[in-house]
């Protein structure tokens, strides 16, 4: 019996392709504890997560172990998330880890996870919905707690930068209870004061301190607000659904207040560009228009008027001759027409032009007289008819045929025998 032995490389890349296209296994998320953990001299992160009853190997790739917030340390509690597939060269499967934080924040990541992606389906997300910054405002709108660095921090570069933009601050809750509700109030309370944009944010902190900015009602809020939005929530590697949503994210509150207003020194050297395009623009238009100027002075009409003058009068001068001699014409030939009426035969002798007409007519009517069927019957012929029509040949009678015969003083019918 012939049986067909698999080497162990072709099971293995057999068990990873089963693996790997195994949607469950695209996005996992796993908790446990780390041990054996190895930081790569190239930035690569490789460890163990463990629990009571198993362990799987991890790998977590300088690209996304760059983002870690913490030192991850043997015994260490933490929340993953990855994709599972095989490493051939062992034939073990493990997790490679897209995302790691420590666990006790685990919830409050799902959450953030979850309504992301509910809201990016929604299109919450779309480019098509983000509202331009405007270049130039004049008025911009604040959002955050009143005391605290991140107000004195816009504040203090908005006025260094552009110091001609009012600011109006709505002051608001920015963590704990409460939080979420204020500060969606206070983003409906600023439509109401033709802002030009709107900064909404906060300093940095804990996920914790940051959630009010991933809630569900303050993502709704902005993306309902008609005046721009720039999200500055945190520091350069904090994000929030507000950053999603928003027109635009900054980095951090002064960075958004450094993107809310131009720099002055940046305007004042845009103004003296402008002013000297107008005074080039201006120069050229002059030069153009007195050029044009001078060739209407120097041509030829303007320099001799009269003869403009002359050539007009020799020009009604000979329209009025070709009237004239058109007119005499006309008037000749008019002329001629009534001459030739006049001595028509029906103008000279009226008379004799209704004699011969009267002649005419009175030989007309004897023609027509003795062409006349009456005329016929008058001399003893008769008309033969059969069905209402002349009959002209014997041929056209049979026996039994019912004529009429019609003669000068009336008709009689008869049967043909």
């Amino acid at each position: 019996m012939n049986k067909e032995y698999l080497t162990v490389s072709q099971l293995t890349k057999y068990i990873k392709y089963k693996i790997d296209n195994d949607i469950n296994l695209q996005e996992v998320y796993l908790k446990g504890e780390i041990s054996n953990f190895k930081a790569h001299t190239r930035g690569h992160f490789y460890f163990t997560i463990k629990d009571e009853g198993s362990r799987i190997n991890a790998v977590m790739f300088a690209s996304n172990a760059f983002k870690v917030k913490f030192i991850p340390e043997d015994g260490m509690k933490i929340l993953v998330t990855g994709k599972i597939s095989v490493y051939e060269a062992t034939g073990g499967y493990q997790i490679y880890v897209n995302e790691m934080m420590e666990d006790g924040v685990g919830n409050l990541y799902v959450a953030f996870e979850q309504l992301k992606k509910r809201l990016k389906e929604e299109g919450l997300f779309d480019e098509r919905y983000k509202k331009q910054i405007p270049k130039i405002p004049e008025r911009v709108g604040v959002i955050t707690a009143p005391t605290g660095a991140a107000i004195r921090d816009i504040i203090s570069t908005i006025n260094r930068r552009f110091p001609l933009a009012e600011i109006i601050l709505f002051p608001s809750l920015v963590q704990g209870d409460g939080a979420k509700e204020d500060i969606v109030r206070q983003i409906k309370r600023a439509e109401n004061y033709n802002l030009d944009v709107l900064i909404v944010g906060r300093g940095g902190g804990s996920i914790e301190d940051l959630w009010a900015f991933n809630e569900e009602i303050v993502a709704r809020a902005i993306f309902d607000c008609q005046i721009p939005v720039i999200s500055a929530v945190g520091h350069e590697i904090d994000f929030t659904i507000a950053d999603f949503v928003a027109d635009l994210r900054a980095p951090t509150p002064t960075g958004a207040a450094e993107i809310a207003v131009p720099n002055k020194i940046d305007v004042l050297n845009y103004l003296k560009q402008l002013t000297l395009r107008s005074k080039k623009n201006m120069a050229t238009i002059l030069e153009l228009k007195k050029k044009r100027l001078d060739n209407i002075k120097n041509h030829y009409i303007l320099n001799n008027p009269l003869d403009l003058y002359a050539a007009k009068i020799q020009k009604l001068d000979y329209l009025t001759e070709s009237l004239v001699k058109n007119y005499k014409v006309l008037l000749e030939k008019k002329k001629n027409n009534l001459t030739n009426l006049k001595n028509r035969p029906l103008f000279s002798n009226p008379l004799t032009v209704l004699d011969k007409s009267k002649q005419k007519y009175l030989l007309l009517l004897s023609k027509l007289d003795a062409l006349s069927p009456l005329k016929t019957l008058e001399r003893g012929y008769g008309i033969i008819k059969l069905d209402n029509k002349a009959i002209t040949s014997i041929n056209d009678l049979n026996k039994d045929n019912l004529i009429e015969i019609e003669l000068k003083d009336g008709s009689k019918k008869a049967i043909i025998k």
